[in-house]
Order: structure tokens, then sequence, then C-alpha cells
């Protein structure tokens, strides 16, 4: 033996402990893999809460903590996730936060009661948060050739998008077949295979990124006061002490956190962004997207099961073919986006899914099975062709040097939508007596927020494609383009 470290090897490293390293695309694979189960764990529980309701007898209100107790963390540390895997590697990122997701994951399922529950679901997506920027991270730095590395990317984003349409099937079998606990069980394998995997990754750079602890923990207090105000108002009222409370520290929460990010150096979220309105304007559509979309989506899961006698595993299925066109027309969103530029199919596909719910007010308790999964299916459609646009519009609405800060920031945005519209349309619907109500109601207010940030993309986000790094054009000549185009034509992903 020489002590001579193995090629591929991080620095330090000796003959003891240098097998070979992982090869790229295993690393791709361990990443996608990891993206796939937390992408998973956003969907997968919802057709299993009414047999947890029913082991412990919790309510609507104490079902919505399992959903949004695990979306809230995830939303509110992916503001600091980025530079934290930055700080540290993306590798020890990774292996950190996908060691806290999978025996969290454990914790979920042994749970002896609904409280240890949500508690663990917290602490699932805070290790979610964690991992979620570093695994992307590592898909970039397995290659050095760009097509290589583009091809990585798609690979990962294809991985959340079938994790998205799996999770009701999934949910709905392993709740069925095993019991609920097993849809937390089955997150412990696939980490153990990650994290072994991660042992022989190549070793990612520290980095100076600066940390933001006073922005990330009032940004954590202000969307936790109002996810539980809300939540709250459902159960006891919106007049209630409680939840007039919860508000008022939400407020002063969030006041807290704008007073700090504009006085801080290196803010987690530089307020200058949003000066710039197809920032403010795509930040605000992603969390209409998702707050209609899994808000609806809780809904529906309780409907199913509880008002119209399904069974988890049949309540999965019913929604197959809605999460089903949202993977196909990724697809196409992608070309569209290419030849047209991110504003035509944002707009299309945020116009299909608001008269998707238009359309679910039809629905009621009696409504033939397959006219109900019929009307379902556009909310699939609009969503899956608008959100890879907007991720699009979002990223050249900044300056390249921004591109991972803006993608954090979108992303907490559609995540902390998706918690508020859990919070929000279940609190509708937790009276059930008045669930038709309710759900109605709930319709109406998902159909609203899109109408509001349609609108918001029609007078904001230019045509075409939009590059802030491109050369400036002389004065006068800008028109009323926020960004000027790109001197080389349409922009490719």
């Amino acid at each position: 033996m020489s002590g001579r470290p193995a090629a591929g090897s991080p620095p330090g490293a000796t003959a003891a402990d240098a097998r070979p390293a992982l090869s790229p695309n295993a690393t791709v694979l361990v990443a996608c893999l990891a993206f796939f189960v937390i992408t998973l764990d956003t969907t997968v529980v919802n057709v299993a809460l009414p047999s947890i309701g029913a082991q412990w007898d919790g309510q609507v209100s104490a079902l919505q903590w399992v959903v949004t107790a695990y979306t809230l963390l995830f939303a509110a540390l992916l503001l600091s996730a980025g530079a934290i895997s930055d700080r540290i590697g993306a590798s020890r990122a990774f292996t950190i936060g996908l060691s806290v997701f999978t025996l969290t994951s454990a914790l979920c399922g042994l749970a002896p009661s609904l409280d240890v529950l949500v508690v663990a679901r917290a602490l699932q997506g805070a290790g979610a948060a964690v991992m979620m920027p570093a695994s992307l991270a590592l898909v970039r730095q397995a290659y050095d050739d760009p097509s290589l590395r583009a091809r990585g990317i798609a690979w990962w984003t294809a991985g959340g998008g079938v994790a998205v349409a799996a999770g009701p099937v999934v949910g709905g079998a392993l709740t069925t077949g095993l019991g609920w606990r097993w849809i937390f069980f089955i997150n412990v394998p696939v980490g153990i295979v990650a994290l072994v995997g991660m042992l022989r990754a190549p070793r990612s750079p520290r980095g100076q990124a600066p940390m933001d602890p006073a922005g990330q923990i009032t940004a954590v207090l202000a969307l936790a006061a109002l996810v539980f105000a809300v939540i709250n108002a459902g159960s006891h009222g919106w007049a209630d002490p409680v939840t007039l409370a919860g508000f008022a520290v939400a407020v002063l929460a969030a006041a807290a956190f704008l007073a700090t990010e504009s006085r801080q150096s290196n803010p987690a979220v530089p307020l200058t962004m949003f000066r710039n309105p197809a920032v403010a304007v795509c930040t605000s559509a992603g969390l209409a997207l998702n707050l209609g979309y899994y808000g609806l989506v809780f809904v529906f899961t309780i409907f199913f099961q509880e008002h119209r006698g399904a069974s988890a595993l049949m309540a999965g299925l019913m929604f197959i073919p809605m999460t089903a066109f949202t993977t196909l027309v990724n697809l196409l969103a992608g070309r569209l986006t290419n030849r047209h530029g991110p504003r035509f199919p944002l707009i299309t596909g945020q116009v299909i899914q608001t008269l998707g719910i238009l359309g679910l007010l039809l629905v009621t308790e009696d409504t033939p099975t397959p006219l109900l999964l019929v009307l379902l299916v556009p909310l699939g459609i609009g969503g899956g062709l608008a959100v890879p646009p907007l991720t699009t519009a979002m990223l050249e609405s900044v300056p390249h040097e921004r591109a991972g800060l803006a993608s954090g920031v979108l992303s907490a945005a559609r995540q902390f939508g998706g918690a508020i519209g859990v919070a929000l349309l279940g609190a509708l619907i937790a009276d059930s007596a008045h669930f038709m109500t309710g759900m109605r109601i709930s319709l109406v207010i998902g159909a609203a927020v899109l109408v509001a940030t349609t609108l918001g993309v029609i007078r904001y986000l230019p045509a075409g494609h939009q590059h802030l790094n491109a050369p400036q054009p002389p004065p006068g000549k800008t028109g009323t383009d926020p960004v000027p185009a790109h001197p080389d034509g349409p922009h490719t992903r």
C-alpha cells in the first residue's frame, strides 16, 4: 500500500479509505432519489389522513398540521438552506439533511400520538429543506460538460414530477395494504441507500456564504403563526382570542422580518429583488398555484373518503388522471417556453387551472365518478403547464449571479403556498355539517387568487425571453419592458 490517494478521492484521503469514488451518474442518481422522496412526502400523506384521524380521533384541524408542519418548515428553511449548502459544502449539507429526514421518517412511523407525529413531520420538513438545494448542487457539480449537466438537472426535475404524481397512489396503496405508518417507513430504506452512496460521493468544497439567522427566525415565526391562526380559525372561529393572537404574532414577526432584511448587508431575502415587478409577480404566481393545487388535493382527499366512501387506495387512484397529466404537460411546457418565452404558457396554464377550479363548483356528493375525474384533470394540466415557464421567468428576471437565490425564494413561496392552502381551505371544510359549502368557498378562493396573479403576469411579465445580463440598449429605446431581450435570440434551458 503506497498511502497515496486514489483518483477522485477528496484531498487528504489515503489508500486506507480510498475506494473508488461514486461516478457522476451514480451521484446524480442518489441526488434524484433523495429529491424524489422529499417531494413524495408533500403528497403521499394526504390520502392517509382519514386513517390517521380515525386512530386518534383527530379533527380536520389536527390533520391539517400533519401536512402543513412538513411544508411549513420546508418553505421557511429553504430561505437559508442554499446558504448552508454553500457554506458547509453540498455533500455535507445533503448528508446532514438526508440523515435528519430518514431518522424523522422512522419517528413519524413510530409516533405514539398525533402530537408526536406533527413534531416529527416538522423535523422531516427541516431535513428536506437542507437537502433540496444541496441535491441540485450535487447534480451541477457532477458534470463539467454543460450538456451532461443539463441532462442531469432534467432527470432531477423529472424525479420531483414523478413523485408528485405517485404520491396519492403510493399513499393509498401503503395505507390500505400495510397501514398508514408505512408511508413513512418506506423512506427509511431509501434514505439508507442514498446515505451509503454519499459515503463514496466526491466531497464538495466549503464556501463563505453569509448567514442570516435573525431573518430566518423571524420568517419561521411569521409563517408558523399565520398558519396556526388560520387552522385555529377553522375549529374555533375567526374571532376567537387565540386566532386573533396568532394573527397578531404573524403581523409582528413579519414586520420584524422586513425590518431585519432591510438592514442586513447579506439578507436571506434581499427585498430589493421585489422592486422588479416580474420577480414579485412570479413569486405571487408560485404561491397561488400551489395554494390552489395542494389545498384542493387536501379538500378532495377528505371528500372522496368521508363523503363518498372511497378507501384510501381508491382515493389515491382517483387522482391518477390529474397527476398523470401534470407530468406529461411538463414536457410540453418546456417546448412552449423555449419557443415563445415563459409568458404565454404561464398565462395559459393559470387560465386552464382557474377554469378547472371553477368547473369543480359543479361537483356534488352524487356526481358520477367518471365525470368527477374528468373535472379534476384541468387542475393538473394547468399546474403542469404553468410551473416550468414560471421557473424560467423567475430566473430570467434576475442577474445570473442571483439565480440560486431567486430559485430558493420561488421554491419557498410555492411550499408556503401549499401550506397556507391546506390551512385555509382545510379551515373552510372543518365543519363537516357544512362541508359542501366550505368546499365551494374553497374553490372560489382558489380561482380568485389565480385570477389576480394571471392579471399580474399579463401586466408585468414581458413577452419573449428576457435576460438581465444582456447589454443594455441605449436610453430611450427600452419601451415598456423592465428588462432587455437577449441579443442572441431565444434562450433554451
